[in-house]
Formats: C-alpha cells, sequence, structure tokens
C-alpha cells in the first residue's frame, strides 16, 4: 500500500439493491460505484466473492477460486442476449430489506439455466469463443469445481465426503463416466463462472474508471465441503477417508466464551512447503486477479495457528501450532511482486505475529469499537493509531457502531467515548466514523451500516451464530445524497480525497 490517506467502505455486493431479492453486479452495482466517487470514497471492501456453503456465509465457500454466481446480474445477461425481457417479466415480491436465501437461489438459478439453454440454442459466437477462452485461462481450477459443483447439485447440496466412496475419493474413472453420463450439468457450472467474472471484470474496470479500487478479502482457511479440500486433499490433514483429523478455530475470546469452533481442515504446511507454496501462489495470484487489495482474515494462522481435535464441541482444549511463517510470503512474493494485502491481525497477537506483519510491510488493523476500555487503555484508542493501520469503526463481524454503542458496551465504554468525543450519543455512529477519518491511519475504513446509522438488527454477521447471517441488505434510502454528501464534507475537511498526496512523517 502506498502512504495516501484514503477512506473505504465495507458493502458485500449481495446487499445491493435490486428487484431480484439479492444484490448483483447489474446496474444497482454500478451506480453503488458512482456513490462512492462522489463520496470521496477510494475503497470499496467487498468481502469474499466466492459460492458460500452452510449458513450463507462467503467465508465458508464452497470454492476458493469460484463466484458466487446468484451475483450475476439478469439484467446484464440480457444486455448479452441471453435472457430476454419477458424472461424476468414476472419476479417474485422477494422482501428489499433481507435476502431471503431459501427463496432467491432457486429463482436465480432457474434464470441461469433458461439463460443456459438460449445459450446453447443460438450459439452466439463472441460468447462461445470468449467462453472457450475463459475455460482455457481457468484451467487449473475450473474443470475440477464444475465437476465437484455439478456433483454436489446432483445430490442435492450434499457435502462430497458423503458421497459414494469411489466419487469422494476422487477417484478418475468413476469422475470420467459421471461426467461423461452427465456432460450438460458441467458445462452449465462453467457457464455461470464465465458470466461470474465476465460480470465481476466489467464492474471492476467501471470502479476503476470512476476512481475507485477494489479491497477484496482471502479467508485463511478453506471450508472442509469444497472443491479445494475434495480436490486437493493431499494439501491437507485428513485420514484414510480424508476426514480432517484436526480443525481450525480460536480459542476464547470477545465473540465467544468457548471460542469459535470453526471446523476447517487444517493445512499439511510442510506438504505445501514442498512444492513452494505452489497452491497458496495460485491462490493469491487469482485473488488478485479480481481486486486490487486483498484482507488476509486471521493473519495470526500463518504465524500459529489454534488447532483443535475434530471430534470437540467447543474449541477450548485446542493448541497452538506453528504456521508456515515467513517462508510462504517469500515464495509468493518470488512469483508475484509486491504484496498489495493488509493483515487481520485481530485478537490476542502475541510479538512474533507482530514481527512477521512488520517484516513483511503489512499494514494492519485497528477497531474503534475495542478502542474505548478504560483500563487498560486499548492500543485501538485513536491518538495511539499508526500510519500502517487500517481503522475501522467496526467490521463485518462486529455489531453495527449503533448496535454496539447501545447494547454491546459497557457503562464505562460509553462514559469513555462520549468523554473523548466530546459529544452525546445522539449521532454515535457519525461521532466513530470522524474519529476514524481524522486519525493518523492512512486509510480508514466504515461499514455502509455506519454511514446509515442502524442498528444490530443489520449487521452482516455474528460470529458463531450459524443461522441468519448475510442477509442485510440496503435501501435506496441509505443511499441518500444527503449521507453522501456528508461523508465527503468529513473525507475532504480530513485530508483524505483521492489524489491529495502522501501522508507526512
Amino acid at each position: 500500500m502506498n502512504r495516501q490517506r484514503t477512506t473505504g467502505v465495507i458493502l458485500h455486493p449481495t446487499c445491493l439493491p435490486s428487484r431480484f431479492g439479492i444484490g448483483d453486479f447489474g446496474p444497482t452495482a454500478a451506480a453503488y460505484v458512482e456513490w462512492l466517487a462522489g463520496a470521496g470514497v477510494a475503497w470499496w471492501q467487498v468481502l469474499p466473492l466466492h459460492p458460500p456453503g452452510p449458513g450463507s456465509s462467503p467465508y465458508s465457500a464452497i470454492s476458493t477460486f469460484a463466484g458466487n454466481e446468484l451475483l450475476i446480474s439478469p439484467e446484464l445477461l440480457i444486455e448479452d442476449g441471453v435472457l430476454t425481457d419477458e424472461d424476468v417479466a414476472e419476479v417474485p415480491d422477494f422482501p428489499r430489506e433481507w435476502v431471503e436465501f431459501e427463496q432467491v437461489a432457486p429463482y436465480k438459478l432457474g434464470l441461469l439455466r433458461l439463460a443456459y439453454e438460449n445459450f446453447r440454442e443460438t450459439r452466439p459466437l463472441g460468447l462461445m469463443r470468449q467462453l472457450a477462452e475463459f475455460r482455457q485461462r481457468n484451467i487449473h481450477w475450473l474443470s475440477d469445481y464444475a465437476l465437484f459443483r455439478a456433483l454436489r447439485d446432483s445430490r442435492g447440496g450434499q457435502a462430497w465426503y458423503e458421497w459414494p466412496r469411489e466419487l469422494a475419493l476422487h477417484e478418475p474413472q468413476a469422475l470420467l463416466d459421471w461426467m461423461q453420463a452427465h456432460p450438460d450439468a458441467v458445462d452449465f457450472v462453467e457457464f455461470c463462472q464465465f458470466f461470474f467474472f465476465r460480470q465481476w471484470t466489467s464492474l471492476r474496470d467501471w470502479a476503476h474508471e470512476m476512481g475507485v479500487q477494489i479491497f477484496g478479502d482471502v479467508p485463511i482457511f478453506v471450508a472442509g465441503d469444497s472443491a479445494d479440500v475434495w480436490g486437493r486433499s493431499e494439501l491437507f490433514l485428513l485420514d484414510d477417508e480424508r476426514r480432517p483429523t484436526v480443525v481450525a478455530g480460536v480459542p476464547p475470546d470477545y465473540f465467544s466464551a468457548t471460542g469459535q469452533l470453526w471446523g476447517n481442515p487444517i493445512y499439511d504446511w510442510p506438504v505445501m512447503a514442498g512444492d513452494g507454496y505452489a497452491w497458496w501462489v495460485s491462490r493469491l495470484r487469482h485473488a488478485l486477479g479480481m481486486v486490487d487489495l486483498v484482507r488476509l482474515d486471521h493473519f495470526r494462522g500463518f504465524a500459529e495457528y489454534w488447532e483443535v481435535p475434530a471430534d470437540a464441541t467447543t474449541a477450548i482444549n485446542g493448541r497452538w501450532c506453528p504456521g508456515p511463517g515467513r517462508a510462504l510470503f517469500d515464495a509468493v512474493r518470488a512469483e508475484l511482486g509486491d504484496l498489495p494485502m493488509v493483515a487481520e491481525d485481530l485478537g490476542e497477537i502475541t510479538p512474533d505475529v507482530v514481527a512477521l506483519r512488520k517484516e513483511l510491510g503489512l499494514p494492519g488493523m485497528a477497531i474503534l469499537h475495542f478502542a474505548f476500555s478504560s483500563e487498560p487503555r486499548s492500543t485501538f484508542i485513536p491518538y495511539a493509531l499508526k500510519h500502517d493501520l487500517v481503522v475501522y469503526t467496526g467490521t463485518h463481524d462486529n455489531n453495527t457502531t449503533v448496535g454496539w454503542f447501545f447494547e454491546d458496551a459497557t457503562d464505562d465504554e460509553r462514559e469513555m467515548v462520549c468523554r473523548y468525543t466530546g459529544a452525546g450519543d445522539g449521532e454515535i455512529h457519525w461521532d466513530l466514523i470522524k474519529l476514524a477519518l481524522a486519525s493518523v491511519s492512512d486509510m480508514a475504513v466504515v461499514p455502509h451500516q455506519d454511514l446509515a446509522g442502524l442498528g444490530s438488527d443489520c449487521r452482516f454477521n455474528t460470529p458463531s451464530v450459524g443461522e441468519g447471517n448475510w442477509r442485510f441488505r440496503i435501501p435506496p434510502p441509505m443511499l441518500a445524497e444527503g449521507i453522501q454528501s456528508r461523508l465527503f464534507g468529513l473525507i475532504d475537511v480530513y485530508g483524505r480525497m483521492p489524489g491529495e498526496g502522501a501522508n507526512a512523517g
């Protein structure tokens, strides 16, 4: 990252307005980019864009390479000639304030299947050529994912380790036989991925044209029920039946007294080191081909990670184990060059994690919701912040600022906030936004919910709670010109306008 003072806004694209029940990469996404640019925002933090697994979380995706087909815009498919206006003339009466995934998914997949049938019937030469080129460029992940997804869908979403043994163990002849019997199922998945990346690339290019950069996300671990584990089982600590022997999590913390039992398989780091961390190089090359900057989720895990027995019911009885450390990042840098990354270094951070981050020259993170403990003083309190931090009011895992202040903060924290800001609690969200933007930190990032002053019912995600997350959407009033102009004024006064110049010091 350069040393320019900038501002970002967090909003997952599923949250955008759309008459199709979920946000997508279509006209409202392009309009949102214009809204951000008009507010002086330099970064759109989009969070992971992968196909979600159970709980609809993009952090438990069924592939770390594929895209979420629910983000494909029907309106852009009409422009490409694979859908018609008549195909979308009758749309279910979806809620505007939240995503009903159980209703949205079959509807949008139905539209995509209709688009696929139209494509096969009309055989547009230009799109067919581009699809063939897309397949060739992405062969290192696409063919395996398409087969995995087609198999999974054919079995009603059943996890791969519950499939017939020859399919679960990735036996080549069994897979070939199945694929030859179901060619259209595999072809359809590749068709969807082609249009996902076609539309995302167009949206990203539009953002760049408007002066907005894209801030993405790379979760450290992948889901057990994913194409990554199914297809590359040798890279994970699994038994002979390809079930995890140990899983990932974190010990008891702010979010949970019993820790967070994520359940992700653990990497076999020595095996990965044997080929120069080639899978990680490929993963990060792919991610950085989609976005301009990535947040490395759970950066601590690269220094040491919390390992829990696979049969545990909580994350309490785990142990810390050494991660790959600098060797991984040296291998990545040797292949990809600079590391445009931010280290998510929250929680209980030890000196070795700080040392690794600083050796790599990566910015860390600071959260203002954690800044106002009276004793001991938090290192996140604004006067203690550093240039090489990205400061947030809160992240996708936090409550909204209004929800935090009125429901989660202690009496001492509320008093400290009011004393620190010299303000009351009437607009606590803008008080914290001002603190973030006024800070010395090079980048300040705000969830869109905080710009709109929303409460806890509008948060993105509640850690350790499996259901009811990732449903939030913003109706048009939350994109009001008044919010935009107010944010623009703060970005201007605190010297964070794009292209304004580098930090002093």
